[in-house]
């Protein structure tokens, strides 16, 4: 999650506050839509 988090901050600009919230929309978001992932979201992402 850190190398996602690194490049939204290089190349999108952000803050590091802004990018792990960015991570974390995203991740609620897969698993909200598609629960059935939410052990692969967890693993990909981290379980934070």
């Amino acid at each position: 999650m850190q190398e996602l988090i690194d490049r939204l901050k290089s190349e999108a600009g952000l803050t590091d506050e802004q990018a792990k919230k960015a991570v974390e929309t995203i991740k609620n978001f897969v698993v909200e839509k598609f629960p059935m992932l939410e052990g692969m979201v967890g693993n990909l992402f981290g379980n934070s």
